[in-house]
């Protein structure tokens, strides 16, 4: 009885790893390869001093990720089908041909990523893991079920992983970090302060 008790209601380690899926698959795909690519040429070019626009594009970005999440909700559609019953046929079909070249140019830059990161691990040309990684991938999203899908994507996504004990291995990078988000801070609101403290604000 009190196996059976234990299977039904698991511990709060199992079911918390057990809801896992969709929320953490979608936060790991917004690091895709072409996005790494970008953040490590804006490091290798800028260093950390742009590193307190994060503190205005996750907002931005959560919003947009609620707003689409809130309507997938109360329509039971996706975003084109609900934007069907709103606007006219011909904008819609604007909108998904740009859509789709948006996502096609990203998940060309994505194999592209990935096949460089293969090329420079196994020396072999990337052309050919830009294919691989294709056609693994096509088939996948068509044999596979979606609860499998979600599985392999999920323990995938430990792989990011990597960048935490990669920042914590580096000596006094963290702490730099910090030293360097206050004063950036600090140079570009000064400008701001300067203005409050104009007179002719306060007429």
């Amino acid at each position: 009885m009190s196996r059976q008790g234990d299977d039904r209601h698991p511990g709060f380690i199992r079911r918390f790893f057990r809801s896992l899926g969709p929320g953490v698959i979608t936060g790991a795909a917004d690091d895709d390869p072409s996005g790494i690519a970008t953040y490590s040429i804006a490091g290798t070019q800028h260093g950390l001093a742009l590193l307190w626009t994060a503190l205005i594009t996750w907002p931005l970005m959560a919003f947009v990720q609620m707003m689409c999440a809130r309507i997938g909700m109360v329509t039971g559609r996706g975003l084109a089908g609900a934007m069907h019953h709103k606007y006219p046929r011909p904008l819609i079909l604007v909108a998904a041909v740009a859509l789709f070249a948006a996502n096609s140019i990203n998940v060309g830059a994505d194999l592209s990523g990935m096949s460089d990161a293969a090329e420079m691990l196994t020396r072999v040309n990337s052309h050919v893991f830009v294919i691989v990684f294709g056609i693994g991938i096509s088939v996948a999203t068509i044999f596979f079920r979606y609860h499998q899908i979600a599985t392999i994507l999920k323990w995938l996504a430990l792989v990011l992983f990597a960048y935490v004990i990669r920042v914590h291995r580096s000596s006094g990078l963290a702490n730099g970090c910090a030293r360097r988000l206050h004063s950036d801070l600090a140079e570009e609101s000064r400008p701001m302060g300067n203005a409050g403290r104009d007179p002719r604000h306060h007429d």
